[in-house]
């Protein structure tokens, strides 16, 4: 804000760097504090210049440099600095007559806005489409309770029990995205590769544990939204294993949303009354590479 005698530091928060004026009457006393004594940020940079006249000092620098520390909300980028009083006896060094001090200093800008000191030509892509392009897509897997309407609360099942999983992804500021589960395995350890496994999704998309007699284990249609895709497995074990604990890793993608699901990009499930496969959406041709066991 600008300077008056209650506010004698004024900030100008420019595109690439921060400008600090301050007046030397910093406490609003009358007493002029000494120029060599102000430093801006934990680099303790000096000043630019000063102006004797005007009884005032100005910092200049970089929003990255001066020790300066970035924070990063979902808004906004927040540069944050100080500027230090750091007063020395210049005489007597046995007594001081004034207290240091540190004004904290912020600049924030926006992330969701062009942010440009020139206009926009249209043939650029806007600002707001390229940084969500470049954005990672946050996915998610999440155990449900039995209606969908919350995560459950323990990861502890009985034999005989169904899994109710909730894939899905943040889409953002992207275009629409349609969610896809590519694969899950199932292991006795963190490691995905280790052995024994069991693949239960497999082929880009095939709910193959639906294919076994004892299993009931479908992907759900239709689907609640896009972004979302939702499947059910038995409950099962390792043959063998007394430790009664397994690691699920499942493989997560997106497609655009307009664009039809294909051999690559499909949820099927193997229905036993028709003996087929079955898409949650597109044509039902997209799913005869599961039968092959290679899509």
């Amino acid at each position: 804000q600008a300077m008056a005698p209650l506010h004698p530091v004024a900030v100008q928060c420019q595109e690439a760097q921060l400008v600090v004026t301050v007046h030397r009457d910093l406490f609003g006393t009358g007493r002029l504090v000494r120029a060599v004594d102000l430093s801006l940020g934990s680099a303790s940079c000096l000043p630019l210049s000063q102006s004797p006249a005007e009884s005032t000092v100005t910092f200049v620098a970089g929003l990255h440099e001066c020790g300066s520390s970035l924070q990063v909300t979902p808004d906004s980028l927040i540069y944050t600095t100080s500027l230090n009083y750091r007063p020395v006896p210049p005489g007597n060094p046995v007594v001081i007559r004034t207290s240091p001090a540190v004004v904290p200093i912020e600049c924030h800008y926006p992330r969701r806005n062009n942010v440009s000191s020139i206009g926009v030509k249209p043939t650029w892509a806007p600002f707001r489409s390229t940084l969500s392009s470049e954005e990672k897509l946050p996915f998610s897997l999440r155990l449900m309770n039995d209606d969908w309407s919350a995560e459950r609360a323990s990861t502890v099942f009985q034999l005989g029990e169904v899994l109710h999983f909730q894939a899905g992804v943040d889409a953002g500021h992207h275009v629409p995205l349609r969610l896809f589960v590519d694969s899950c395995v199932a292991t006795l350890t963190v490691d995905r590769t280790s052995s024994p496994q069991y693949a239960f999704i497999d082929f880009s998309g095939c709910l193959v544990d639906g294919q076994l007699d004892d299993a009931t284990s479908t992907f759900i249609s239709p689907r609640p939204r896009q972004d979302v895709l939702r499947f059910t497995v038995d409950a099962f074990k390792f043959a063998g294993d007394s430790s009664n604990l397994i690691y699920v890793t499942c493989h997560l993608k997106v497609s655009p949303a307009d664009q039809a699901p294909d051999p690559l990009n499909k949820a099927c499930s193997f229905s036993k009354a028709s003996n087929l496969w079955a898409p949650v959406e597109g044509t039902q041709d997209i799913c005869s590479c599961c039968e092959m066991r290679s899509c």
